[in-house]
């Protein structure tokens, strides 16, 4: 998490160094300010270097180390902002309703915040050259997490395939995975093949090591040679040492394999490298040898071949009720007055077989009434669940504790919205972005990040994906580990959470971000009542339902707010306090009425969404016009105005930071508009539009709605660049035939066509279509019928939802043709379907 912090810290000091409102005074200040910044770039760097030794590094040194750091710029944050503000308030008064904010002067002692950073410096280099073992980082144990040996509910399907598999005639080694989140069964699945009679019967040995993040592969090695009962392991320890034991051990597990037809089983493996390493120690000698190894990431799953890999997935609703129900009454039928709560019970573990095992342990040994149970079956925060999540953080703990440092503090934001929320990819990156926590230096776009992080928790198996429509949540098992670490590390309060996950002394503390959730009224009175001393708070997100009548913001406090996210709070009247929040990166409100003038004010402002609280179509003769000052705002990187345009700009207005343009409707997609934002990089949600061929070609994002374009159209749109993802939705172009001609969307990575009355798409040529594309999405085309047959070799993912069966089989035709083709390369082609049509 400390990478996260010290990144914003970064931002923070760039932002001072380059700021034409703030020119630093020429004294010690701006030398001792580069000097700081010059080290926390190595800072950042040592922290990312702990992951490439977080197999054998002290991790209990590396939290020691982030904790004082957290304080560290905590305190550096807070004495350089605070004093930039005072400094501001002190030259303005609240009657200065200028349209530009004045230039700032500014100096500051931060000699022993210098100090700070050069002594954290010195610690890591000490922590760098140790890599003692910690006894408090423990391997994790073999965990049951759904079944015992004479039950395997919802893996049963699976397991009977993989027996089939282990047991027939086949000659080379076979290396097969199971991955899956933490407490999915992938233990449970591989311990009971591992003791399966006819899988015994059919090798000559079996061996099975529980691995784990942290670990020597001279351990395994010896754990293997052990339970082949290897007569020579203390001699060869007893003489060797360093490399030259890792030598000799690798080739005496060679050596003992060797001739036999084998299964090892490698549980809970962290590393491809650890893949790499056994791929040269376990000899092919043709016999049928198997080695099957468990995993939470998908990257190691990725090392072996597509069709021997396996993904658990949840159980759904009946399997879930099947192993509650067995857990708690184990051969004995449930009461029928329980068997409404106890479905319920289940359905609320989310189909994790780990957490639906717990809690079933836990019910086993309460009161079983049906008040008792329809208390637990209504309410997702009962102290049943608490519990399970409590006894349950052993083993899910390691797949927040061994993320990427720089993926750290982007997780534990997850846990700010409400258990179950469901989030926007761009939401989450814009969010991130106006935290400082992503790597500004990066050219990657706003897909492209959302691949590089958003992809790492995926990859890691930590979050859900919704593959329809591009949205994440956290299961509530890791929605609560969040709070819990968060609170402890004090990244976020949240009103309306778990009482025993937040810190017993309340919330009169260093407070960086308040999360507001369910009863924002409430919530927000509690929060001015409590917080009077707490300056320090960064970011207000009230993300709860949506509240239909107005709530007073109560800001006066937070005075150093970076991010205000409020969508979810009607305004009637723009709150004018929070023009006086001079350090605001990011603001997101429901408000129908006109922005202020004095919005120019917040020229730290890089994104700025203001929704509608009712869908009001403006007709086009009388557009509803931004004020002229939202050309001064030069931070501007996302602007999402729903209903309203930009007005025409003046004689040098730029905005040359805005990438990204929501929801404005024609006046703002005008040749003169365009040519104002030259680096425009998605135009998103437009309903309607000026000529095609004014489109910039900066574009690599574009989504058109009810745009009712014929297709011909599509040849101003296809010639774009840079365009990487073009979402089509609500008839956004008409007519029963698409013919796609050479070299079109020679970028085009994602495609997502929604509610259209096309029935023949066409590649004219196959040779130079869509060569780049890796995600195809068709929505509700009911009436598509022929679809080409050939896409780039890039494919990755096909989901069709309600579409015409002729599509589904084209589909799942294509899979088993590149399953064919290149499946033996590792290459992966996903086909889901959702369907409420058959």
């Amino acid at each position: 998490m400390a990478y996260g912090i010290v990144s914003s810290l970064e931002l923070t000091i760039e932002r001072l160094l380059n700021s034409s409102h703030i020119p630093i005074v020429q004294n010690s200040s701006p030398q001792i300010l580069k000097h700081l910044y010059e080290n926390i770039l190595p800072l950042k760097g040592d922290l990312g270097e702990f992951d490439k030794w977080r197999s054998t590094i002290n991790m209990k040194m590396v939290k020691i180390l982030e904790a004082e750091m957290i304080d560290a710029v905590y305190r550096f944050e807070d004495v350089i902002e605070s004093h930039l503000l005072n400094h501001f308030q002190s030259t303005q008064s609240e009657e200065d309703v200028s349209d530009h904010p004045p230039l700032m002067v500014y100096s500051v002692d931060v000699e022993e915040i210098k100090q700070d950073v050069d002594s954290f410096i010195q610690m890591v280099n000490i922590m760098k050259k140790e890599e003692e073992e910690d006894d408090d980082d423990v391997v994790p144990t073999i965990t049951d997490s759904g079944g015992n040996e004479s039950n395997m509910v919802g893996l049963s399907d699976l397991f009977m395939r993989l027996t089939d598999w282990l047991i027939s005639p086949h000659s080379e080694l076979i290396v097969m995975s199971l991955d899956g989140m933490a407490g999915i069964g992938k233990t449970t699945i591989a311990k009971k093949l591992f003791q399966d009679p006819f899988i015994v019967s059919h090798y000559s040995r079996l061996v099975f090591v529980t691995i784990g993040p942290k670990y020597r592969l001279a351990d395994i090695l010896v754990e293997i040679l052990t339970q082949l009962n290897n007569a020579d392991i203390d001699e060869i320890i007893w003489l060797t040492k360093g490399e030259e034991l890792l030598h000799e051990l690798k080739w005496k597990v060679c050596e003992s394999l060797s001739e036999l037809r084998y299964l090892i089983v490698l549980d809970d493996v962290w590393y491809t490298d650890l893949c790499y390493e056994f791929a040269n120690v376990f000899p092919d000698d043709k016999n049928g040898s198997v080695a099957l190894l468990t995993t939470r990431l998908s990257e190691v799953s990725k090392c072996v071949h597509p069709l021997n890999s396996h993904r658990l997935p949840f159980l759904d609703k009946k399997e879930s009720w099947e192993l509650l129900r067995h857990k708690v009454f184990d051969a004995m039928p449930c009461p029928r007055e329980l068997e409404k709560s106890g479905k319920k019970i289940a359905e609320n573990c989310e189909g994790l077989p780990l957490k639906i095992v717990t809690v079933a342990h836990i019910l086993s040994k309460t009161d079983k009434t049906s008040v008792y149970w329809y208390q637990v079956a209504n309410d997702k925060q009962n102290s049943v669940y608490k519990d399970a999540y409590d006894q349950m953080s052993n083993v899910l703990y390691p797949s927040y504790d061994y993320l990427p440092q720089h993926l750290k503090a982007c997780f534990l934001y997850l846990g700010a919205f409400p258990q179950d929320y469901t989030a926007w990819r761009r939401q989450l990156i814009d969010l991130w972005s106006a935290e400082g926590f992503l790597n500004r230096k990066s050219t990657m776009t706003s897909t492209e990040y959302t691949f590089a992080y958003v992809g790492a928790f995926l990859s890691n198996n930590v979050i859900i994906y919704n593959e329809e429509k591009f949205i994440y949540h956290l299961h509530s098992s890791f929605w609560y580990l969040c709070n819990k670490e968060a609170a402890k590390n004090k990244f976020f309060y949240a009103f309306n959470c778990l009482a025993d996950a937040l810190p017993k002394e309340g919330i009169n503390y260093q407070l960086r971000r308040l999360c507001i959730r369910n009863n924002v009224l409430l919530a927000i009175e509690d929060a001015h009542d409590s917080i009077a001393s707490a300056s320090t708070v960064r970011s207000l997100l009230c993300t709860g339902p949506y509240h239909q009548y107005p709530v007073p913001f109560c800001l006066e406090q937070l005075r150093l707010l970076r991010v205000l996210e409020a969508l979810s709070i009607k305004s009637y009247e723009f709150p004018m306090e929070v023009l006086k929040l001079l350090q605001l990166r990011y603001l997101a409100l429901t408000y129908d009425g006109n922005l202020p003038t004095f919005i120019s004010k917040l020229f730290n402002l890089q994104y700025l969404i203001v929704h509608h609280q009712y869908r009001i179509v403006k007709s086009v003769g009388n557009p509803y016009y931004l004020p002229i000052e939202i050309w001064n705002m030069k931070e501007l990187k996302c602007l999402e105005i729903r209903g309203r345009d930009l007005p025409h700009p003046c004689e040098g207005s730029l905005l040359s930071n805005l990438t990204t343009l929501t929801g404005v409707g024609p006046q703002s997609c005008t040749k003169d508009v365009l040519e104002k934002i030259p680096n425009l990089k998605g135009l998103t949600k437009l309903t309607r539009f000026g000529p095609l061929s004014d489109l910039p070609s900066s574009l690599t994002k574009l989504t058109l709605s009810g745009l009712g374009y014929p297709w011909e159209e599509m040849r101003k749109i296809s010639s774009l660049p840079n365009l990487t993802d073009l979402v089509l939705q609500c008839y956004a172009f008409r007519g029963p035939k698409w013919e796609v001609h050479d070299h079109e969307f020679q970028k085009l990575s994602h495609f997502q066509i929604e509610d259209t009355d096309l029935v023949h798409w066409k590649f004219v040529t196959t040779n130079f279509c869509f060569p780049a594309i890796k995600v195809l999405g068709i929505e509700h085309c009911y009436k598509l019928k022929e679809i080409p047959l050939t896409f780039g070799t890039s494919l990755e993912n096909i989901y069709l939802v309600d579409c015409n069966p002729m599509v589904v089989n084209w589909a799942n035709s294509l899979k088993e043709e590149w399953d064919d083709k290149y499946g033996g390369h590792g290459r992966r082609l996903y086909v889901i379907v959702r369907s409420s049509l058959y």
